[in-house]
């Protein structure tokens, strides 16, 4: 393992190294003809749910977007690779965050010392783990991840996603490391990545999402009520190729005296609305929807009968 990730590791920075312009040069003519006119990576998955997603649409607008999105991977993964050598001044011109001053005033006035951030796999998220620099020294910023298989692609990822001050939580630590920064008295922003798919058992709400009944993650609302956080959202946009913004917006500053799952319905909304707005940007290539909720039912009549 510690070879294969040295061996990707010296790749990867070499690769780094080039000026962006020419790695969305090979983004364009190198990676995407590959990707979607040669393997078709994942084709099939992404064309069934840009369709069911968009039913008001025909096949022309669908494939349209497709290709967008293609295109959009293709820049997702040599920006994510360009972070190996990015500097801070260049990562701070190209990720841009409002509202950082608004959430450190609030965790102050209210002596609150979390605030939650929902966001989705929208726009290059790799780059949203710059948030420390934008931060003040006293708060610390963590997000919460699912851990890869591959020991080395892991371990790189981890590597990527700290390098700027930040912390990486695994989502089966979630709980247990929250608790122990609170018991620390350590003032942080967390970020949740919102739009996963959940195991069986652990899912306990849906959502109607891009016209399809949807299992949703509860955790964010429901352990930010727990350690009374502030909840907000990000609101992501690209201005222009290589440049994106992420705009913190509250849902609510007291999760206590909101009914469950308001919050997540919110949240799933306002995602909903984003992609609906620029649908090429959002992670398609990801089986969302491979849980029905006919199945949960069953089974949960199954458990109850057991």
């Amino acid at each position: 393992m510690k070879l294969t990730y040295y061996i990707i590791f010296a790749f990867w920075y070499l690769f780094s190294l080039l000026p962006l312009c020419f790695l969305y040069f090979l983004s364009d003519f190198l990676l995407f003809p590959i990707l979607y006119h040669g393997i078709g990576y994942r084709w099939k998955v992404v064309h069934k749910n840009l369709i069911d997603s968009f039913p008001e649409k025909d096949e022309k607008e669908i494939i349209l977007i497709e290709k967008e999105f293609y295109h959009f991977l293709c820049d997702y993964m040599v920006e994510t690779i360009k972070l190996f050598s990015m500097s801070k001044k260049q990562i701070k011109k190209r990720m841009t965050f409002g509202g950082v001053d608004a959430i450190a005033d609030a965790m102050n006035h209210e002596g609150k010392n979390f605030c939650f951030i929902y966001l989705g796999h929208y726009c290059n998220w790799e780059w949203i783990a710059s948030l420390p620099y934008w931060c003040p020294e006293d708060i610390l910023c963590c997000q919460i991840y699912h851990p890869l298989r591959n020991k080395a692609m892991d371990r790189l990822f981890l590597r990527l996603r700290n390098q700027f001050g930040g912390k990486s939580i695994a989502m089966k630590e979630t709980l247990r490391r929250i608790i122990e920064l609170k018991r620390d008295k350590q003032k942080c922003i967390i970020g949740f990545i919102s739009d996963q798919t959940p195991k069986w058992n652990s899912i306990h709400h849906w959502c109607n999402f891009l016209n399809q009944e949807t299992p949703v993650f509860i955790g964010t609302e429901k352990i930010g009520k727990q350690v009374d956080a502030l909840i907000y959202y990000g609101e992501i946009t690209r201005p222009k190729r290589g440049y994106y913004h992420c705009a913190f917006k509250p849902l609510t500053h007291d999760a206590k005296q909101i009914p469950d799952y308001e919050l997540t319905d919110k949240f799933t909304h306002l995602l909903e609305k984003m992609i609906t707005d620029v649908p090429h940007i959002w992670l398609w290539t990801h089986k969302r929807w491979k849980r029905t909720k006919e199945e949960w039912i069953r089974r949960q009549q199954e458990q109850n009968n057991n």
